[in-house]
């Protein structure tokens, strides 16, 4: 039987980890407080609350500003029900380029009809099809946290200004 023989280094491995790693595993969380904002607000993570009641969504025709270009527009009433899978796709039902004169709804934007090279397509494009994957619902909800958000006419607005 022949003996193995180990590297030289390996104790010394061994001291390093026994002196750096081990003790990470004893450390306790740090206490943020209040320096990081969280949408729990004060309550502690080992407690729990009632959950929030369900927002009332916004049942307008008005269009609402984007803030930003290209910024997809939100969904202007409910969808609860809609079948929105690879079977069907409730929204096409109102929003496609042969329904918006019967339904009065804006037709999907031309961008839906592009592949990923900006090829035209006759129909929307699979990576297009799953509205609900950019589009939200717009409800009314108060902001879960302070946003200091400018938009790109303020900027601009600004910047003229000075």
């Amino acid at each position: 039987m022949s003996k193995v023989h180990l590297p030289r280094f390996i104790p010394l491995a061994f001291f390093l980890m026994a002196a750096f790693v081990v003790p990470v595993g004893n450390a306790q969380a740090q206490d943020v407080g209040a320096s990081i904002a969280t949408a729990r607000g004060d309550v502690q993570l080992d407690s729990e609350v009632n959950a929030p009641r369900i927002p009332v969504t916004e049942e307008t025709d008005r269009r609402r500003a984007r803030n930003y270009p290209e910024q997809p527009p939100t969904i202007p009433h409910k969808i609860n029900g809609y079948q929105l899978d690879k079977n069907g796709n409730q929204c096409l039902a109102c929003h496609a380029r042969s329904r918006v004169e019967e339904s009065g709804a804006p037709m999907i934007s031309v961008t839906h009809f592009m592949d990923r090279d900006g090829q035209p397509l006759a129909t929307v494009s699979p990576r297009r099809y799953f509205c609900n994957q950019c589009h939200v619902v717009q409800e009314r909800v108060p902001p879960l946290m302070k946003n200091n958000f400018v938009d790109i006419d303020s900027l601009f607005a600004i910047s003229k200004s000075q």
